[in-house]
Order: C-alpha cells, then structure tokens, then sequence
C-alpha cells in the first residue's frame, strides 16, 4: 500500500489535503518515516508485519477515528503525550492555558498547583517540567485517565501527584494553592449537533458533556473549593466555553474573585479566564 493509496483512501472521510496531512502523520508516527522517505517510496517497502499495523490503522481511520487514538501520541506543547480511548485529546487551544499558568505564577516561590481533571496529564505533566520548582497535584475521576496521566508524567520525568477525586465532592481544604488549573467539561449537550462525529463517537463524553439546565455545573463547583483552598492571592485558571465567559464572569465575581480577566484563544474566541483570590 503506497503513501497516495493511503491518502485517497481516507479522502473518502477527509477533504484531499486533510487526508494528505492524516496520512503523512501516521507514517511518520507508526514507522518514523519523513516526508522525504515517503517521496522516496520508503512506504512502498514496510515488511509483511508493518504492512498490516499499516492496514488496521487505515481502517481505523476510515471509521473516523481520531488519528491521535490510532497512533497513540497526541502533541502538546512540543512533548507527545500517549493518549488512547478514555482520555481527552490535548487540543493546540489548551497550550495557551498553560503560558497562562506559567507567567501568571512566575513571581510566587515553589508554587502549589492543582490541576483538576486532569486527562493524559498534558497539563500537569507541562507545568512540571515548564516550572521546576512547582509542586504540582492532579485530579481525575477516572482511573483510566489517572493511569494513562501518570504514564506520561514518568515518561516525560514531571513530578505530578495524581489522585483520584471527584471535582464535584472536593474536600474542605483551607489555604492550600497558589494556583488552579482546570479545563473541566463545558459543552452543552445541545451544542453536540455541532461537532465533528470523529470527536462525538471516540472521545470519553464525560470530559467533555454538561447537561443543559446546568452549563456552569463544574466552574461553580471548582470555583467554589478555589474561593477556600487558595491562598489569599491565589489564582485560578479556567478554560471556558465561549457561549458562557459572561456568566463565569459574574459568577467568579460573587464568589470574591477579582482581577478577572476574559482571554480569547488562537481562533478569536473567549476560551480562558484568569482571576485571584482576594
């Protein structure tokens, strides 16, 4: 199976220069083969065994299968990061989130930071390693994400602690970060029309569905144990969806949270919002 039988195979699921770039990337994840080793018919020569890793994952593609879930590597501030079904998938929009946390918290001496729901850990794991002194601590829900999470902090060399807790039934800490960090769910379920059917039939829906009635269910909950478990000075940092930074807003605001601030990701959409403890 050559490079253009590939491509047009998955053009049938992807516009041409998609399924070109999809098709790239699996050869180069799957067998590290270049652009220049494709050119030159590399792919033309793969053994019996890689010809059929090769078949299963175009398979896998044809069915939309994210390409990140087929390689098992997403990347993520310039590290890759095992990712597999059952964790979300590190987007470019989430890499701001992190220069957020690093500038914001730069001034603060060996920093306690709490990323809840945390994933593959890309967070977590980049705020380690990006700030060497922090100390950082992790949360997720599910097991499969803590196992994957501490997976990748080891293999990247980050000292994250992950534990297992529910951002909903946060525990009663008093005074305890410098900063939180969280990108919880905040897709409505009505918006899921909208998205891409790769994304809605492979991605857990857990880490990424809030019901209607309730589009602000885990801002209020993590910002309500960050109105306690901050230092006074404190920062919180949460990724947002677009439709409802208002509200957050306002609702950070009751909860004695200043210095707010609305910031707008790579596509000009208002996707993250910074604000301290009083």
């Amino acid at each position: 199976m050559t490079y253009n039988d590939i491509w047009r195979r998955l053009a049938k699921v992807y516009p041409d220069n998609e399924a070109k770039a999809i098709s790239r990337l699996l050869m180069e994840d799957l067998f590290g083969l270049s652009l220049s080793d494709i050119i030159c018919g590399a792919a033309d020569r793969l053994s019996d065994d890689s010809c059929r890793v090769l078949e299963e994952a175009v398979q896998r593609l044809e069915r939309s299968e994210p390409i990140q879930y087929v390689t098992g590597k997403a990347l993520f501030c310039d590290r890759l990061f095992h990712v597999e079904p059952g964790v979300l998938i590190p987007r470019p929009e989430t890499e701001q989130l992190c220069r957020l946390v690093v500038e914001g918290i730069k001034d603060v001496s060996h920093p306690d930071i709490l990323d809840i729901g945390t994933g593959s850990g890309c967070i977590a794991t980049t705020l380690s390693l990006d700030i060497p002194e922090a100390r950082l601590s992790a949360w997720d829900v599910s097991d499969k994400a803590l196992s994957i999470a501490a997976a990748n902090a080891e293999a990247l060399g980050a000292r994250v602690r992950f534990s297992k807790q529910d951002a909903l039934n946060a525990p009663d800490d008093k005074a305890r970060w410098d900063a939180i960090v969280s990108n919880p769910p905040y897709i409505c379920d009505r918006e899921k029309a909208d998205m891409e059917r790769n994304v809605l039939d492979n991605e857990p829906h857990l880490a990424l569905f809030v019901p209607d009635s309730a589009p602000l269910l885990f801002y209020r909950s993590i910002s309500g144990y960050a109105a306690k478990s901050l230092r006074d000075g404190g920062l919180l940092f949460f990724e947002i969806n677009e439709h409802y930074a208002n509200d957050t807003s306002i609702m950070l605001q009751r909860l004695g949270f200043d210095d707010i601030r609305i910031i707008k990701d790579i596509f000009d959409k208002d996707r993250n919002i910074v604000c301290r403890k009083r």
